[in-house]
């Protein structure tokens, strides 16, 4: 037995070391640019004073760790008992010099610290002023995001959005973030840092895209079985095509008014309307529990940034959705606790998906021959 455990002990090393290198090169494996989310290069001024807070404090660290540790070494190897040996290391007890110093020096590093630390994160919370100012309001929902485009005051609704946020480059954007079930964080690590989304409370970040480009960002609080599945993008853009947006955004495309009005169209019969929003703007854009499908064509992704969008996820998406996303369901297929039904499970064909999905993208994407293999009516 104790042969056993001498090996176990001898080959402890090669696993921890084994492990280390595993955990080391899967940070190494490359992402997809529009998948990278990297708060070393910063592309926005909150994003750049983060890290200008932070590299110094980070090398600081590096220095004590390494003066620590190697001080740990040496005196380790210096003083050790040697055998045959016995004596008690000189007791240092009561030097006041050493025990002020030790307490002293770490106190004063960690105030300078504060200092800077507390400017940065007053300067951060300031609220942007002006006419270019752009305001969000942010809703975080299991497992997607919510974006309502408003005035100043943040209560005159513009339009609705989810997922993708479009905001013109060099321009603050301010957000006011909560969220409507549970706890989540809103981070975008290239452009500011995070902040967390809490139902009944609404906590404010500005964000500034210094450059044109598409920059992903994450939930970064757990928030239940899909928490992982719950990314979004923001799509920095210049003030012209930002505008272009934006008035593309306001309208609502005109089959879609009647899915509302009249229960009609290929999304009738299925309570689609009862959890997502049909109109672009104004009243009935808010969605209760699913997006607001408006112009869903015109978006990338789906299901919080999940898949991308074509005609096939989408199909798929439409006729089982638990299976491409881990959701509650509960135990009734047709008001699932958390998430979509399974359609599949009530009736619904492939066939009939695929319809739902040629007609949705059809109707909502202004440039409907993007997609592979949609013919559109």
């Amino acid at each position: 037995m104790f042969d056993r455990i001498r090996r176990v002990i001898r080959r402890g090393p090669v696993a921890v070391g084994a492990t280390t290198l595993a955990v080391l090169l899967a940070g190494c494996a490359k992402q997809a640019p529009d998948k990278q989310q990297n708060a070393l290069r910063p592309d926005g001024p909150a994003a750049h004073k983060i890290l200008q807070l932070t590299t110094p404090f980070f090398w600081l660290a590096v220095v004590i760790g390494i003066g620590v540790v190697g001080a740990t070494i040496v005196l380790a190897i210096k003083f050790r008992e040697r055998p045959g040996e016995e004596r008690n290391p000189k007791q240092i007890h009561g030097h006041s010099a050493l025990e002020i110093s030790w307490t002293i020096i770490p106190a004063l590093i960690l105030a300078v610290m504060g200092v800077f630390t507390v400017s940065t994160i007053f300067d951060l919370s300031k609220e942007p002023k002006g006419a270019n100012v752009v305001h969000i309001n942010v809703t975080g929902k299991q497992w997607w995001w919510e974006y309502d485009y408003t005035d100043a005051s943040g209560t005159k609704l513009q339009f609705t959005t989810a997922n993708e946020m479009h905001i013109p480059v060099n321009t603050p954007v301010f957000l006011r973030i909560t969220a409507a079930d549970v706890i989540h964080s809103f981070w975008v690590p290239n452009l500011a840092g995070k902040k967390d989304a809490v139902p009944g409370r609404t906590d404010y970040l500005t964000i500034q895209g210094s450059k044109i480009g598409e920059f992903a960002g994450t939930c970064a609080e757990y928030c239940g079985l899909s928490h992982a599945n719950m990314h979004l993008k923001v799509f920095v853009q210049t003030r012209a095509d930002y505008d272009a947006w934006v008035a593309t955004q306001k309208t609502t495309p005109p089959k879609l008014a009647s899915y509302v009005k009249d229960q009609t169209g290929p999304v009738a019969g299925y309570a689609c309307t009862s959890c997502h929003a049909f109109a672009g703007s104004g009243a009935g854009s808010a969605a209760t529990r699913g997006p607001n499908l408006s112009h869903l064509g015109d978006r990338t992704t789906f299901a919080g940034g999940t898949y991308d969008l074509t005609l096939d996820n989408l199909t798929k998406w439409i006729y089982d959705a638990p299976s491409r996303k881990p959701m509650e369901q509960g135990p009734d297929p047709k008001n699932p606790r958390v998430g979509m039904p399974n359609f599949s499970k009530l009736g619904m064909t492939e066939s009939q998906a695929r319809d739902i999905a040629t007609s949705l993208l059809c109707d909502t994407a202004s440039n409907p021959s993007k997609f592979t293999g949609l013919t559109c009516p």
